[in-house]
Parts: C-alpha cells; sequence; structure tokens
C-alpha cells in the first residue's frame, strides 16, 4: 500500500505513522572533495501498528543499519528515502532507536523551488533545507509538524569554522582536524535544521546579553553601519511586540559570497555578502528573518499550505519596523504595497496558494496587509495581545491557520469571519481599513 504524503505540498516527503523525538547525528565531512561521513541515531515513536519505518534520505548510500541496536529484517535503500523492514514489529506507543551510518557526496534535493538543502560554496558549504532540503544530509522524518530535538556533532579540517543548529558546547581538536558539538532542546522541524562551513569568524554584538552574534567572513570586518549592528535594538523590539525570544540565542551568518536571498533556521538565519550593504532592502531583510524566529520557527504552520502564517507575520514586522525607525508607517507600507498587488493577477486563494506559489511575493505581501487590516480593526492592544498570546500557546509545536482565526476571535466583540474569508479565501483583493 502507498502511503499518503505527509504534507500534499510535499509528496514523497514525511510519513504520519510515527514521529521522531530526537536525533543524533555526527558527522565527519571533508570540504575539498566534498565527502561526507554520517550515523544519524533517531529515537522514534510509533504511532500506529509499525513493521516498517520509512526514512527520507537523498543520493547517500547506506552502509548499515541497527534498530534498538539489531539488524533489521531488510533494508531497502531508494534514491530519495530508505525503508527499514522491522525484525520485530513495534506496537503503538512503542519507542526504539534506529540507528544509520551512510556516506557519499551530499547535493541539493531538487523540487518545484529549484535545489534545496546541501550546496557547496567556493570554499565552504551551506545548508538551507527550507522546504524540502533536510534529507540531502541526514536521514529523516521530514514532516514540519514532526518536531524534535538535536544533538550535531560536525568533524572537518581545523581551519574551518562550523555553526549548526543549536547552542554551541565546544570543540576539540586533533591530527589537524576539529570536532564541533551543538545542542538543541527546543522542538525543531527537519527543514529548520541548518549548517554552515567556512573560513568564518565570530562576534558577539554590544548589547545583545550575549544573545547575538554575527558569524562573517575572517577576511572582512563587520561595516560600521551595515543592519547587522541593528539587530540588539531589532531584538528589543520585536520582544515588546510578540513577547520574549523563543530561543536561547540568534546568530547572523554570513557567508563569503552573495547570495540571492538569505534563509532562516532555528536560532540562526544565513546571509550573503551583498546583505552587508547599507539600505533598507537589506534592513528590512534582517528585521524578517529575526521575525521568523517567533513565527516559523517557536510556530510552526502543521501544513505547507498555511505558510503565510509565517512570511505574513515577517513581512509585517518590516512595516512595524520601519515605522520605529522614523521610516514610512504601516498605513504607508500597507497602501503602497496593497496598490502593488492591485495590478497583479492572483493565481489562488492565501489560504492555499499551491506548492508553486507558496514563496510568491503575493503570499508575503497579502498576508502582511490582512494582518495589518486585523490590526486597524480590533486595536494595537488586542491586536499585540492576540500575536503574544498566538506565540505562548503554540511555542515549541505546530498550528494553522484556523487555529489563529479560532483564536483571534477572542479578541474581538464583533465577527471577524468577514475580514478573514475576504483576505484568506477569496482572490480579489479587499480595500484597506481608513485610516484616521
Amino acid at each position: 500500500m502507498v502511503r499518503a504524503a505527509a504534507d500534499p505540498y510535499l509528496s514523497g516527503h514525511g510519513d504520519n505513522d510515527y514521529e521522531v523525538i530526537h536525533y543524533d547525528l555526527d558527522l565527519d565531512y571533508k570540504v575539498a572533495t566534498n565527502r561526507l561521513n554520517g550515523r544519524a541515531t533517531l529515537t522514534v515513536r510509533a504511532l500506529v501498528p509499525l513493521s516498517s519505518i520509512r526514512l527520507d534520505l537523498s543520493r547517500l548510500k547506506v552502509e548499515r543499519v541497527l534498530v534498538g541496536g539489531l539488524a533489521p529484517r531488510k533494508i531497502a535503500p531508494k534514491e530519495r528515502a530508505l525503508v527499514v523492514k522491522l525484525a520485530t514489529p513495534l506496537p503503538p506507543g512503542a519507542v526504539t532507536t534506529v540507528e544509520v551510518s551512510y556516506r557519499g557526496k551530499p547535493q541539493p534535493v531538487p523540487g518545484v523551488h529549484g535545489p534545496a538543502g546541501w550546496e557547496e560554496l567556493t570554499d565552504g558549504v551551506l545548508v538551507a533545507s527550507q522546504p524540502y532540503g533536510a534529507p540531502s544530509f541526514f536521514p529523516c522524518n521530514d514532516r514540519a509538524d514532526n518536531k524534535a530535538t538535536y544533538t550535531i556533532t560536525v568533524t572537518t579540517e581545523a581551519d574551518y569554522h562550523v555553526v549548526a543548529t543549536g547552542r554551541p558546547l565546544g570543540t576539540t581538536t586533533r591530527a589537524g582536524r576539529t570536532r564541533w558539538t551543538f545542542d538543541e532542546p527546543a522542538p525543531t522541524s527537519t527543514y529548520l535544521v541548518s549548517l554552515t562551513i567556512g573560513r568564518l569568524d565570530e562576534e558577539s554584538l554590544p548589547g545583545s546579553s550575549g544573545r547575538i552574534s554575527v558569524v562573517r567572513p575572517r577576511r572582512l570586518r563587520l561595516p560600521r553601519d551595515t543592519a547587522f549592528r541593528q539587530l540588539p535594538e531589532m531584538l528589543e523590539s520585536l520582544e515588546g511586540w510578540f513577547g520574549p525570544y523563543p530561543f536561547h540565542s540568534f546568530r547572523a551568518v554570513v557567508v563569503d559570497e552573495p547570495l540571492e536571498i538569505p534563509t532562516e533556521a532555528q536560532g540562526m538565519a544565513t546571509f550573503g555578502t551583498n546583505h552587508l550593504l547599507l539600505g533598507w532592502d537589506n534592513e528590512r531583510l534582517v528585521v524578517h528573518e529575526l521575525a521568523h524566529q517567533w513565527f516559523g520557527n517557536a510556530v510552526t504552520a502543521s501544513r505547507l499550505r498555511d505558510i503565510w502564517l509565517h512570511e505574513g507575520f515577517a513581512c509585517y514586522t518590516e512595516w512595524l519596523w520601519s515605522e520605529c525607525r522614523g521610516l514610512a508607517t504601516t498605513d504607508q507600507r500597507a497602501a503602497q504595497h496593497r496598490a502593488i498587488l492591485t495590478g497583479q493577477e492572483q493565481p489562488a486563494p492565501l489560504s492555499d496558494p499551491g506548492m508553486a506559489h507558496m514563496f510568491d511575493d503575493w503570499v508575503y505581501k497579502r498576508g502582511a496587509l490582512m494582518l495589518h487590516t486585523l490590526r486597524r480593526t480590533i486595536g494595537d492592544e488586542s491586536f499585540f495581545g492576540l500575536a503574544r498570546d498566538w506565540i505562548a500557546r503554540h511555542s515549541g509545536g505546530t498550528a494553522s491557520t484556523a487555529d489563529f482565526v479560532a483564536l483571534a476571535s477572542c479578541y474581538s466583540r464583533d465577527d471577524l469571519r468577514p475580514l478573514f474569508s475576504a483576505w484568506l479565501d477569496a482572490r480579489r483583493l479587499p480595500k484597506l481599513p481608513r485610516v484616521g
């Protein structure tokens, strides 16, 4: 029997029959040859009677598998997956370990939005897993609603600096190779697991109480007027709007080459050298990626169709920051972007944009416009109370558009269903509320 996709937007990824509780990844990597030897130990829990476990793993050779320390009945490696036939079936609720030893030359995972995951740089590696790239470097249950904790160990040449998801626990160096260890106790979706290797240095930003650091190319100094130096002030503003920062720290990683767009991961975001330059476009991207730590990472949409919950809030945070900085107000930003969207055709409703369109600019801007309309409808006190409540209730887990609509109804005496229906379910662009 063919199992249905865990998320209709991610055909061939994820399995609803079990969940991973913890990933322990031990990665040994040679930069010059792009050679990876890995051992992943997954602690899994059966959710239904389980005779086999399907893991997402792309184009890497499996050498050995152990289940509960013993050999399984059979393993069936495929190009994008590994199916492990269990020697003894697991009843619902049973917990065991699956250890996979594997090796090869990691490659990005192809898909609708282009290759994602493991990417070789000129001198190093960048892993941007969203939305389907995690299987490029470790076996996993690749679905957003299966959040797990992580221990990640990476060994590579001593001249390289490693940044991975989680709190750095220290390094050891032997025979010209350094072993880096990271621990992430906060529940994390697979696509939010990241790794960067390069000739980099890390510096903590003044005014952040050690919570914010910038990792930059060793050959470059952090410019005095770059938007990254505003991160402590950004963090303070976002905590005022949305509540306490949900993780132990935030690292802005700048790799040593330009990137078209930055990408967020749990507790970190990756940028290119072009994003160091002064200007609003880079400043808004920095605060956008920071906002994702609340919207997308702490609280993650259980299905990709609800991506506006991530991108709408991150985009609206750009407008809030603009107003906070004394630049354009949220009303001005909203009017500007509604005018732009008026001349564009919208291919699907915001509540279900389709896999091909989920990262289209209209999804970001229409989501932000809806939030601005909601704020003007229920008032600042209720809107920011709702945002903080949303994070507090769902942090560490996943949620849906229906969950947000239900919670919003608690913050208004008026019926909000027409507002949400117009912005989420119809293609026609609604009008903005009058200012003043």
